[in-house]
């Protein structure tokens, strides 16, 4: 009977050293990286700008804003070609 008590008590004791002195694994050296999604909102062009009853690409300071008028606003004359490019005569000059 006290030879077994000594063994559970043994076996017990290693037990308790080896879950408190084991050295840990690190799981993530081994394993594969894994991607990160990032999603990054940044504000566009359209969102700084507001019909304000330009028509002229004279009137323009950008072509994002000439873009933004011409897919935006009413009654605007920046596209004579119809081509969907606005400004692509001086002094803009917008070419996509």
């Amino acid at each position: 009977m006290y030879k077994s008590l000594l063994l559970v008590a043994a076996a017990t004791a290693v037990f308790i050293y080896y879950k408190t002195h084991a050295p840990l694994e690190n799981v993530g050296v081994d394993a594969e990286p894994q991607p990160i999604a990032v999603s990054i909102i940044a504000p566009t062009p359209e969102s700084v700008f507001r019909c304000e009853g330009k028509q002229h690409c004279s009137q323009m300071s950008s072509c994002a804003e000439a873009r933004f008028y011409l897919k935006n606003c009413p009654a605007v004359k920046m596209d004579g070609d119809g081509d969907g490019i606005p400004c692509e005569t001086p002094p803009l000059q917008c070419t996509f």
